[in-house]
């Protein structure tokens, strides 16, 4: 339940930290830090056989990472473009289209009857990819008016997001039982440090907020629906099955938005991580309405299952 109710949390410390900034905004050192928590968190819940798994579903992994590195970023720019952006808004909206699919998606996943093996499988390989990916992605988007440190902005990722995460699958092989004992506290643990991130974001942000916090809010709702929708209708054109369909939707409308407001605050300026701190609230809450709403709809059918057998085939 406390899980669930995420984007309820967020938005009560949002709205405490943005009428009460002091405390919040004076903990902006550690953002990064408690962006390293939360990718240790996570290679802590994954094991080898993770991504042993890609090869089990290879053509619906590689559709499905392909379209994430490339719905999102374009998504991206072109809603920065429709809102008329300046550079540092750009700029973040960019880097919540370009990093990798955040880890909500797995639990979204769940609750909507998808391939949960699969949306894991995602999620880890779109991360270690997208550590080398993001940075080229932003500043070939970004263009020449933006001054995108790719090199800077790589070996950050590679220490705060590889690093951790490669540590983390290491000691759930090495120590399985150990980890086992207290992995019901890691999603905990991720979603408090999230809502510090974005508490931290909204405190540093209070004044601009109340200029443009409501477009940038409609830019980040239609970057969401777009991936979300676009992440289904290509895999059911496909001829993927509605299982299928359904975890890449979330694998590609649902980004690792704090690992975007952690870059945006390191590498930019606070204004720029304000499209990711939305973004956290609201991905989250579009997340659970569809999860929601498919956990009601069956997956029964001729058609669906003679769909995935040939996927399986085809994957095999």
């Amino acid at each position: 339940m406390i899980l669930q109710l995420f984007p309820l949390w967020a938005l009560l410390l949002s709205l405490l930290a943005f009428f009460v900034p002091g405390p919040f905004s004076s903990m902006s050192a550690g953002i990064v830090p408690l962006l390293t928590v939360i990718m240790l968190s996570m290679g802590l819940t994954l094991t080898a056989k993770d991504f042993a798994n890609v090869a089990k579903s290879r053509k619906a992994l590689i559709v499905g990472v392909c379209l994430q590195f490339l719905i999102m970023p374009v998504a991206a720019w072109l809603v920065a473009k429709l809102f008329g952006f300046d550079d540092d808004l750009t700029v973040g909206m960019l880097l919540v289209g370009s990093v990798a699919g955040g880890t909500s998606s797995n639990v979204m996943c769940y609750l909507a009857k998808g391939d949960t093996a699969l949306s894991i499988s995602m999620t880890a390989t779109s991360t270690i990819i997208g550590v080398f990916l993001t940075p080229v992605l932003v500043a070939f988007l970004a263009g020449q008016s933006i001054d995108v440190p790719v090199q800077p902005m790589l070996m950050a990722l590679v220490k705060v997001v590889l690093l951790p995460v490669v540590i983390g699958v290491v000691l759930n092989e090495i120590a399985a039982k150990w980890v086992r004992k207290i992995d019901m506290i890691f999603p905990y643990v991720s979603m408090f440090a999230i809502l510090l991130i974005i508490a931290i974001v909204v405190a540093l942000n209070a004044g601009t907020i109340a200029s443009v916090g409501l477009i940038v809010a409609c830019a980040v709702i239609l970057h969401n629906a777009i991936g979300l929708c676009l992440g289904y209708g290509v895999t059911a054109l496909l001829g993927f099955d509605r299982k299928i369909c359904r975890t890449i939707a979330f694998e590609v409308g649902l980004q690792n938005s704090g690992l975007a407001t952690a870059l945006a605050m390191k590498f930019f300026s606070p204004v720029s991580a304000l499209p990711g701190t939305l973004f956290s609230v609201w991905h989250n809450i579009s997340g659970s309405l569809l999860a929601g709403y498919w956990s009601r709809k069956p997956l029964d059918g001729s058609s669906d299952k003679a769909s995935s057998e040939k996927s399986g085939t085809e994957s095999a």
